[in-house]
């Protein structure tokens, strides 16, 4: 079975990086159907981080007590009406609430498939959770690819919200039907939800600093295409897919990495790159170099997730996902943050140089490696 359920979790990575990537591609369509500022850009933006940092002290105990497999069914659901619903909301505050169902749906079913790909990894014998995390990469720029297109063959944004998460969801529920790991694994007092200290809470901090770098990415490297660069929109859309695309090569390597360097050095020479590249695309003027540019921040950020995970995961006295998720919600201090954090930096500085924070959270993770050791 360990065969078929890795296959599956490769589908579901993609599924989940692919909701990611239309969501990211069409940060910008909202803010133009809605016609946010930037600082309100960043107050919706808050509300889907907040969403998923309200759900992380649940996560651990319904994925053991329900198993991966429902709880993947159902936040992949709740994630897919959210974005089909975004663009239509009434007013701030139903898309606030859209903003936060959708990053809740998000934060549950990224610790569903990351518990099964870490039980598949240890049934195989051999890493493959960072192989995992390239099909997400491959998912976001698969998805941001295909709103490059669609927006150049005049489909509406509205079409595509409801075209693309549908197919995303139908492809998560195929997946779902082949993952190995089930209601009760390991014990429930594993899975309670505490709040993190010693090296999960390093590893979480560690994490935020990555976080952040990463999630600027996501949400802004499209509007900074868009109104920074003048770049057209089917343009400034294949931003997110260079910075996904370059981020999924990196992640197929990574496990081969993981074989011959210790994580703390991988992740301090990431931060390092992602720095210096992220540095240069604010220097840039045209839309073409900085392509490449975020091409190169891609290759920093890619394994900075999954090596965490993985760490996270293996620490006594918790579960998998009890693991994972403790780290991921001391990272919410970053992903939370961040977004925001740039869009009211924006609004006063310009969004050149608020995304001087990303610089910055990259740098971080160079002595902040230590915790990794």
């Amino acid at each position: 079975m360990t065969p078929a359920a890795l296959r599956a979790s490769r589908v579901q990575f993609l599924a989940l990086g692919g909701f990611m990537g239309a969501w990211g591609a069409h940060v910008p369509s909202l803010k133009s159907a809605h016609a946010l500022s930037d600082g309100q850009l960043g107050a919706v933006l808050l509300c889907a981080a907040l969403g998923s940092a309200a759900m992380l002290p649940f996560t651990a105990p319904l994925v053991h007590r329900l198993g991966p497999r429902q709880m993947a069914r159902v936040s992949a659901s709740v994630i897919a009406g959210a974005m089909a619903l975004l663009l239509h909301a009434p007013g701030m505050v139903p898309l606030a609430l859209l903003a936060a169902a959708l990053g809740a749906g998000a934060s549950l079913l990224d610790v569903s498939v990351n518990a099964e790909a870490v039980l598949i990894e240890e049934r195989l014998g051999r890493p493959c959770l960072i192989g995992l995390h390239a099909m997400f990469s491959v998912g976001g720029m698969a998805a941001a690819g295909a709103v490059a297109l669609l927006l150049r063959a005049a489909v509406s944004p509205g079409a595509q919200l409801l075209l693309l998460p549908a197919l995303l969801w139908a492809a998560m529920a195929w997946a779902c039907g082949a993952m190995l790991s089930q209601p009760g694994h390991g014990s429930a007092e594993h899975a309670r939800w505490q709040w993190p200290r010693g090296r999960l809470l390093a590893l979480g901090l560690l994490a935020g600093a990555g976080f952040l770098a990463e999630g600027a990415m996501y949400d802004w490297s499209v509007v900074l295409m868009r109104d920074v660069m003048q770049a057209p929109p089917d343009i400034a859309a294949l931003g997110y897919a260079a910075f996904a695309g370059a981020m999924a090569a990196a992640r197929f390597g990574g496990d081969w990495l993981r074989q011959r360097w210790p994580a703390h050095q991988l992740l301090a020479a990431h931060g390092l790159l992602a720095a210096v590249a992220m540095a240069a695309v604010l220097t840039m003027q045209s839309p073409w170099p900085a392509l490449l540019g975020l091409a190169v921040v891609g290759l920093g950020l890619a394994n900075i997730a999954p090596l965490i995970y993985r760490v996270a995961s293996q620490q006594p006295g918790v579960t998998p996902a009890a693991g994972i998720s403790a780290v991921v919600a001391v990272s919410f201090i970053g992903f939370v943050g961040g977004p925001p954090l740039i869009g009211a930096l924006a609004e006063a500085w310009g969004l050149r140089l608020a995304l001087v924070a990303v610089v910055l959270a990259a740098l971080a993770l160079v002595p902040g490696a230590r915790a990794a050791r």
